[in-house]
């Protein structure tokens, strides 16, 4: 697997070889996936937690603050965020040149967040589950391994109208 640090413009930037022509379409491959259920967290342990008055996991939300505070929501019916949450917006992960920080700068930032606390006690979360990877991978690259993906993220907690929503920091 591969990432494309900065994306397509950090590729032309530095000038890498640009392919004009289509490529060959490759013969067809099989490929069985075997997902790992230990690395995604339901919407049922959340509310377990919460009912619990627990902290097993830090639910930590890459969303803007202006979304996680409740102050805009763009996409979904309901603004705020899951009571107890954290908020860490994915943009901190990257360096002005819209690239990742460094590992260094990332476990810096994900220390203080954390305090303490075991990478794998994170669950990661956002609008829908996509931009929560970026913590996720930015995670990765300080070191900090074993945090888990909330899939469903605020579009999913917010279709029980009787979940909690916290506004505000």
């Amino acid at each position: 697997m591969a990432l494309l640090d900065g994306g397509w413009k950090a590729w032309v930037d530095l000038d890498l070889p640009l392919e004009t022509s289509r490529p060959a379409t490759p013969p067809p491959v099989s490929f069985v996936g075997a997902p790992n259920p230990d690395m995604l967290v339901t919407t049922a342990a959340i509310e377990r937690q919460l009912q619990a008055g627990s902290d097993a996991y830090l639910v930590m939300d890459a969303r803007t603050a202006e979304r996680f505070r409740g102050e805009a929501e763009p996409i979904d019916p309901v603004a705020g965020h899951i009571p107890g949450a954290v908020n860490l917006p994915l943009q901190h992960n990257l360096a002005g040149d819209g690239r990742f920080r460094s590992a260094a700068e990332l476990r810096a930032i994900y220390g203080t967040v954390l305090a303490g606390r075991p990478a794998d006690q994170v669950v990661a979360m956002c609008g829908s589950g996509v931009t929560a990877c970026h913590n996720l991978l930015a995670m990765e690259v300080a070191g900090l391994h074993g945090g888990r993906l909330y899939a469903g993220s605020w579009s999913e907690w917010i279709r029980d109208p009787a979940h909690p929503v916290a506004v505000g920091d």
